[in-house]
């Protein structure tokens, strides 16, 4: 970029481009440097220009920015439009002026890696170790002022990646892992901010060891890291003087570097996040501003006063009210909003700056959801207005003590407003989460299908054990006032929504109270709906299951690990006929009851869950839990009638079952199949026609299932088998 300097250049710093004075090899990029053309070779023409003049250019941009929203302000109150085509012009001009001023103060991040390589080197020779740094995206341009802030973090981080992430040649042979190590950095745009990784193949954080630690010094209570997920525990390094190395090295351990990190990102209105797997190695995440200077902000209302929230970590916006399918839901006292079965836990502006909000300001209102790293919180606000470039003012020093704001800005119509820091209200969330009075949204982690990962709710039932059930079968949690139980013929019930809905209890020994408030899990199947009585709602977890079969009590599929407890997985077909003794089966006493029904899946925990509400609507069940196994079933066992099977299974998957068995002569090739995912695309519609698959259905739509199942049934066979 080239910009004009004062003749007289002062010694003060300076931004210089590299001036070549050799033949260019070739032609230079759109964007870059002009060039000038001496006795037919092309030279680069650059120029020094002082810092200082840069800043005071980027000031006067900043001014006119300012200037420019409060001429659009004026504009909109006023119906006359004479001067609204060269206001639109100004605007214009605006814009590309102060791209002009960024570009000339952007620089490569690569100048902040120069030194990297050879950290690491020392590093290698120092540790004794075999470390590879390899990086990309060092063209990735960001803030001059961004990039001094955020080196010195680059390098700690490296650093620490090298002592405490990557082991020895001999434990890395051990583990299975080739003998050097390997830390990658990367640099990247997303979405107007800069996102740079750095991930290394080593042992990972020791999340157990965290915990002890956390415990130790008194940063938690035992009870508060046990509630704690693995992504809050990791956040535990980034406190002050917070350890766990077993000895002090020259290099690191000394407890200092990670909180500094944290706070010069912050600083910069950065976020960092973890992302780490025990043996397997640790991501770290930073997402930092392109500038420092202007940036887009939504304008929102909360109270009587108006925000500004950074529109790099919005989301979306939601609007609430009870009159809607989106509503604000309560958990422990604390307002919830079930969007898309996910729980988000809700602060409101007013709440956090210490003003209690009526009950009524709760219900209705704009959900603006934002995200941290991996946290997602919503913001409840009254008004939303629009978005705007706002240029960022430093905070008083009487209010920097705030962690909620980052800031201050002024409006197109002169209103000075707080500008909204998204760490800060992160950090409030966290806190609150922590100590149990906000329930933990579940982890927003981008997963392979492969993993067959399952979102549960998690609740304490009888003599303090965890129990659990698959959160796409629950319909609403409740906290009911005990005193409207009502007991009919022996049996509890609650009028529920116009309704009588019977309750019963998750455990044998669950008591139902007689006084105070009593905790529900909600069922529901068209007008029918059960309350599922349980101690507390602890959790949402979105985790692999990995489920160890129980076979003595029809109420439990088995147990499970989740977020290191033990935990029951209950099976919900146990517990629907005691509310209704013909639910699950439906109403068609005539259906084909001797149906065999081959239900082919490779987790054990679907095939169990599916396997009792399959045999509650009259199915006669096998399962095989591969598509070898269902071939070997379907040649021996001619009774089979219709096959249910997982598209989404490793290794041969259930596409390749169907076309296999399109292939074999005789009935198998005619047998009806409904297929189950996870995710229903076009692709996947497309190839079941092809496989003439008469039907998709989602992985826990049992009801859907059960429909599809019934269209078979009622079809004659040759119909069925054509279709």
């Amino acid at each position: 970029p080239v910009a004009v300097a004062p003749q007289a250049a002062a010694p003060a710093p300076a931004v210089e481009a590299p001036v070549h004075d050799e033949p260019a090899a070739k032609a230079p990029a759109k964007d870059g440097p002009s060039e000038a053309t001496e006795g037919g070779i092309a030279k680069v023409q650059t120029i020094r220009v002082n810092v200082d003049t840069l800043e005071h250019l980027m000031t006067m941009v900043s001014e006119l920015v300012l200037t420019r929203n409060q001429l659009l302000e004026i504009a909109r109150r006023h119906d006359d439009s004479t001067y609204k085509v060269p206001l639109q012009r100004l605007s214009h001009v605006t814009a590309e002026l102060q791209e002009g001023v960024m570009k000339t103060r952007m620089q490569p991040i690569g100048n902040a890696w120069q030194k990297l390589p050879r950290v690491v080197r020392d590093l290698s020779s120092e540790l004794g170790k075999q470390i590879e740094l390899v990086m990309s995206g060092a063209e990735t341009e960001l803030d001059r002022q961004v990039l001094e802030v955020i080196k010195d973090p680059l390098t700690h981080m490296v650093r620490n990646s090298a002592d405490h992430g990557i082991e020895g040649a001999a434990d890395r042979k051990a583990a299975g892992k080739p003998a050097r190590g390997t830390i990658r950095l990367s640099a990247y745009h997303e979405g107007g901010t800069i996102t740079i990784e750095i991930a290394d193949d080593g042992k990972g954080l020791d999340l157990a060891a965290i915990r002890r630690k956390a415990v130790e010094r008194k940063v938690a209570s035992q009870a508060e890291v046990e509630r704690m997920t693995d992504a809050q525990v990791a956040k535990f390094i980034f406190h002050p003087g917070f350890s766990t190395a077993a000895a002090v090295t020259s290099v690191s351990g000394r407890g200092v570097g990670m909180d500094v990190v944290k706070t010069n990102i912050e600083l910069i209105g950065g976020v960092i996040d973890i992302n780490t797997q025990l043996g397997r190695g640790t991501t770290f995440t930073i997402k930092i501003p392109l500038t420092l200077a202007i940036i887009a902000a939504l304008i929102v209302k909360a109270g009587d006063l108006r925000y500004a929230v950074p529109q790099v970590a919005v989301l979306e916006l939601v609007r609430v009210d009870k009159s809607t399918a989106q509503q604000v839901e309560r958990i422990n006292g604390s307002p919830v909003l079930r969007l898309r079965e996910r729980l988000l836990p809700i602060v409101t502006l007013t709440g956090v700056l210490g003003q209690a909000p009526a009950a009524t300001d709760i219900d209705s209102g704009f959900v603006v959801v934002a995200q941290v790293g991996r946290q997602r919180f919503g913001i409840l606000v009254d008004e939303v207005f629009h978005t705007e470039e706002i240029v960022v003012k430093p905070m008083s020093s009487k209010l920097r003590h705030l962690p909620l704001f980052a800031g201050n800005t002024i409006l197109g119509d002169g209103a000075v407003v707080l500008i909204v820091d998204p760490n800060g209200i992160a950090q409030q969330v966290s806190q609150s989460t922590q100590s149990g009075a906000i329930p933990v949204e579940a982890e927003a982690e981008e997963t392979e299908a492969a993993d067959a990962k399952a979102t549960l709710l998690v609740f304490k039932g009888g003599a303090g054990s965890y129990k659990a059930v698959p959160l796409s079968l629950v319909t609403r949690l409740e906290e009911i006032d005990a005193a409207k139980v009502e007991w009919v013929g022996g049996r509890p019930l609650i009028q529920y929504r116009g309704r009588l809905m019977p309750l019963v209890p998750a455990d044998p020994s669950i008591e139902i109270r007689k006084t105070g408030t009593q905790a529900l899990v909600v069922f529901s199947d068209g007008e029918r709906a059960m309350g599922l009585v349980v101690d507390e709602i602890v959790d949402i977890v979105e985790e692999r299951l990995d489920v160890e079969i129980s076979a003595d009590r029809s109420d439990l599929i088995g147990s499970a690990v989740l977020r290191g407890r033990a935990t029951e997985i209950i099976n919900i077909a146990h517990f629907l006929p005691l509310a209704y003794d013909d639910w699950a089966r439906g109403p068609k006493k005539t259906a084909k009851r001797s149906s065999t029904l081959l239900l082919v899946d490779d987790s054990a925990f679907f095939r169990d869950m599916l396997s009792p509400v399959l045999k509650a609507a009259g199915y006669h069940v096998i399962t095989a839990a591969s598509a070898d196994e269902a071939v070997a079933a379907l040649l021996s066992n001619p009774r089979i009638d219709v096959v249910v099977c997982d598209l989404e299974m490793p290794g041969r998957n259930g596409f390749d079952l169907v076309g296999a068995m399109r292939k074999v002569e005789g009935r198998v090739a005619g047998l009806p199949v409904i297929g189950l995912s996870g995710t229903i695309g076009p692709e996947a519609i497309a190839r079941a026609r092809t496989l003439s698959i008469l039907d998709l259905v989602a992985k826990f739509d049992r009801s859907g299932l059960i429909a599809a199942l019934a269209e078979i049934d009622v079809a004659a066979p040759a119909q069925s088998h054509a279709a």
